[in-house]
């Protein structure tokens, strides 16, 4: 295994096509074939599938290519700080539940260290996705809740996939409504409140289990319920249909506008909210600084 073959293959998983891939890395189209399959039999492994349809990364080659972005994240590390030069595009990528400090952390790390070259993710996804793409390298962190309700199952997903969580706190609950809705005209919100009004929340796909749920109390009954996939519409759903959504209470009014106001909510619950991260292995120096930038960022929330 050679820097040049992990180049190779991140590349082709980039671009999803050998020829383009080959055109960006100046070299024949079978050369660059021969030296993935090469990469492949040293370890036993199939990286990508090809089909007329083209190239596809399969779940071995999916782990495989979040390996090899560690390394050459380093070997980059490594240029910059010993010849001076930056080497190629800075990398990363976060997966997470939907809060806007995850999203306010994200933006200043990309403002101090994206560089002239970058290529960041920002995933708001499911539970579920989040625990996987972490465990698969596809993303260097994940960020999620838990509590008394879904903590054994939380931590034993997190277990079963090598996973740590560190606490970055511990919030009690609030209620996202809209600046004019009813419900934000009281200074404290109780259940029997929210009663006649939509309830919004998060799809959770085919882990659609209240374990995995984005939401607390999501088993306590309601009338209306309203279920979205983004940030965005949820928040437009809040404002349009009155709704609300049970959440940690912190929003960042320049990210999401001045439109939603947070309540306390009256009951005995919490949130711990934390992130993930792979067991095994030292997170880049991205990563740590985007812990520190997190954590700074939650202090002031």
């Amino acid at each position: 295994m050679t820097l040049k073959q992990l180049r190779y293959v991140t590349e082709v998983a980039e671009t999803g096509n050998i020829t383009e891939a080959a055109n960006r890395l100046y070299i024949a189209q079978p050369s660059l074939t021969a030296s993935i399959q090469e990469l492949e039999k040293e370890f036993g492994i199939t990286i990508f599938h090809r089909s007329r349809k083209g190239i596809e990364v399969t779940r071995e080659g999916e782990e495989f290519l979040g390996y090899a972005r560690q390394v050459l994240e380093q070997a980059n590390l490594i240029d910059e700080r010993y010849s001076g030069k930056s080497t190629g595009k800075h990398r990363f990528s976060v997966s997470s539940q939907h809060y806007s400090f995850v999203v306010e952390s994200f933006v200043e790390l990309l403002k101090k260290y994206g560089g002239d070259k970058y290529e960041f993710h920002m995933r708001e996804t499911e539970t579920y996705d989040i625990i996987r793409d972490v465990s698969e390298l596809r993303s260097e962190i994940g960020i999620l809740y838990k509590n008394v309700f879904n903590e054994t199952v939380i931590e034993k997903t997190l277990r079963d996939n090598d996973l740590t969580f560190t606490s970055l706190f511990t919030a009690k609950p609030h209620v996202f409504v809209g600046r004019n809705s009813p419900l934000s005209k009281k200074k404290k919100l109780t259940l029997d409140d929210l009663k006649p009004y939509p309830r919004l929340s998060y799809e959770q796909g085919s882990h659609n289990s209240f374990y995995f749920s984005e939401e607390i109390l999501s088993t306590v009954d309601a009338d209306k319920e309203i279920i979205v996939r983004d940030r965005a519409t949820l928040f437009n759903m809040l404002i349009g249909m009155d709704g609300y959504t049970i959440c940690s209470g912190v929003i960042n009014e320049e990210l999401n506008g001045p439109g939603i106001v947070a309540r306390p909510l009256k009951v005995d619950d919490y949130m711990e909210i934390g992130y993930i991260l792979p067991k095994a292995i030292t997170p880049s120096s991205l990563t740590q600084e985007y812990i520190r930038i997190l954590t700074e960022t939650c202090r002031s929330s």
